[in-house]
């Protein structure tokens, strides 16, 4: 998958679905490469399920490796209830996911909220912070 690259200072909501789009299909299919792509190597990550924040994408690499290691993938990632904030070349994604993952034959399904912000990084639309959380019970 390329990157999503574009021409002027400002983005629009369309270019940041494309870019979302890009990033949970590449997460979808555990491809490793294209999703890595899709984040700044200075990207910072913070997920409900760790116990510290990762300060660059090569941190995320090495737990995602450990995961995949483990006999861990994909099996299924779906994006809704987006919305997009734009603000100059910088962009807020936030959106509701599902996904279902596998190891080793168990299979678990998760509901989060994630937010992901985007930057324009040398004409490239990449995302450079995303923070994952639990997404809670209805009726609470």
């Amino acid at each position: 998958m390329s990157t999503i690259t574009v021409p002027s200072a400002t983005l629009t909501e369309s270019q940041v679905h494309a870019a979302a789009d890009r990033l949970v299909a590449a997460f979808a299919a555990t491809d490793t490469a294209a999703y890595f792509a899709c984040f700044a190597p200075e990207a910072s990550f913070v997920f409900h399920t760790e116990p510290r924040r990762l300060d660059d994408r090569a941190a995320y690499q090495r737990l995602w490796a450990a995961w995949v290691a483990e006999g861990w993938h994909v099996e299924s990632c779906r994006s809704t209830g987006r919305v997009v904030r734009v603000h100059g070349d910088t962009a807020i994604l936030t959106h509701d996911v599902d996904t279902t993952t596998s190891t080793n034959g168990r299979t678990t399904t998760t509901r989060e909220r994630e937010t992901i912000v985007f930057r324009l990084v040398d004409g490239d639309l990449l995302a450079v912070h995303e923070h994952l959380s639990a997404q809670p019970s209805e009726g609470l």
